[in-house]
């Protein structure tokens, strides 16, 4: 059995290079750090209770340790300070910081957003509502263009069958107006400088100044047996066979 007197259960450190605090470590761990030769006898060490740093050789009895004979004792290094004790620092709470709430943030955000959403309504109208209205123009464009169809098959039987245009108040032709319907306020027929027969149809659109008191043509040339459109009204608002 080792008659070495047991180290006491406590907590050490040593310092390494006599600067370099190590720890904490149980005696055990430091006796066994001597005799590996990691640290000499006269390695400075501290223990909790003891005043200062002391040689390790200081504390031989007390750690079981055998110290060679014959070594004078040296003079103690410069106390090192104990070491610091490991605590939980607190820090103090920092007073909250001054500004808008939560609510105001939330409501400064949805204003931002509320302005965006109405100049983004304001962008997209101001595209879909000269869009929209130049759809509706060339519908109605097309309406009357399809009003004046069952009229040319008219015209066309009528010179054929007498070899020569008809005008309104021929028989089958009313006056002018007698053709009103929807946007179409009159249509006159009868022959074009050219020699064709034809028809000129009159639109009445109040508020519409593109096509408000505009006309449509539709010229018949007998010997071709074919039907030309045109119009004073813009391209854009006619129907595709009345363009150019």
């Amino acid at each position: 059995m080792d008659s070495r007197k047991e180290s006491p259960v406590s907590q050490w450190f040593y310092a390494e290079g006599n600067r370099e605090r190590r720890g904490p470590l149980p005696a055990a761990n430091i006796a066994e750090l001597f005799r590996s030769g990691r640290i000499a006898d006269d390695t400075l060490v501290w223990r909790e209770g003891a005043a200062d740093w002391r040689p390790l050789r200081d504390f031989a009895a007390e750690l079981g340790l055998d110290m060679p004979a014959g070594i004078p004792p040296e003079p103690s290094a410069p106390p090192l300070p104990p070491p610091v004790q490991h605590a939980h620092v607190v820090a103090p709470t920092p007073p909250p910081r001054s500004g808008l709430s939560g609510c105001a943030v939330i409501g400064i955000i949805a204003a931002v957003a509320g302005v965006a959403l109405l100049a983004l309504v304001g962008i997209l109208a101001a595209i879909a509502v000269p869009a929209y209205n130049d759809y509706l123009l060339r519908s109605k464009m097309a309406v009357a263009r399809g009003q004046l169809q069952p009229l040319t098959h008219e015209v066309a039987h009528f010179a054929a069958a007498n070899g020569h245009c008809p005008v309104n108040g021929d028989d089958g032709f009313e006056d002018p107006e007698g053709y009103a319907a929807g946007d179409v306020a009159s249509v006159r027929v009868g022959r074009f400088e050219n020699g064709h027969c034809g028809l000129e149809a009159t639109f009445r659109m109040p508020g519409k100044q593109m096509l408000d008191g505009k006309h449509l043509w539709l010229d018949y040339d007998t010997q071709a047996d074919t039907w030309t459109c045109s119009s004073d009204v813009a391209d854009k608002y006619l129907p595709a066979s009345c363009r150019g």
